[in-house]
């Protein structure tokens, strides 16, 4: 899981920088029209965030294998998909429908931060 979890960590940080750019620069004009542009540098700095969380439980795996880092991994992952994904899709088709669903993702991101603590507390 270790590995897993590092290898997703690096390529969701690295499809955050691209996302990021492409949308500075070729959705530029898109997002502004839209006034959408905050909403989808809010979506790319959580997808970073959580992309670099997913690097940092990967090296403290080395420390500890706790069962809880898992669960953490796969909040993370789930939060990324589901906040970032459904704003991503909100600023691309103006479907406010989606800004219902990016709660959703953020309680999953939450929880990955509560198991990383669980498992902190549990290796000390």
């Amino acid at each position: 899981m270790q590995k897993l979890t590092l290898l997703l960590g690096a390529i969701s940080s690295g499809l955050a920088v691209g996302i990021g750019a492409f949308g500075a620069h070729a959705l530029k004009a898109t997002l502004e029209a839209s006034q959408r542009t905050a909403t989808f540098e809010t979506a790319v700095k959580y997808q970073l965030y959580h992309s670099l969380a997913l690097l940092f439980v990967g090296l403290f795996m080395f420390q500890s294998a706790h069962k809880f880092l898992n669960y953490a991994v796969w909040c993370h992952l789930i939060g990324i998909l589901i906040f970032s994904g459904s704003l991503y899709i909100l600023c691309l088709s103006n479907n406010l429908k989606w800004g219902a669903v990016t709660p959703v993702g953020g309680l999953a991101l939450i929880m990955g931060w509560i198991f990383i603590a669980i498992a902190v507390q549990k290796s000390l």
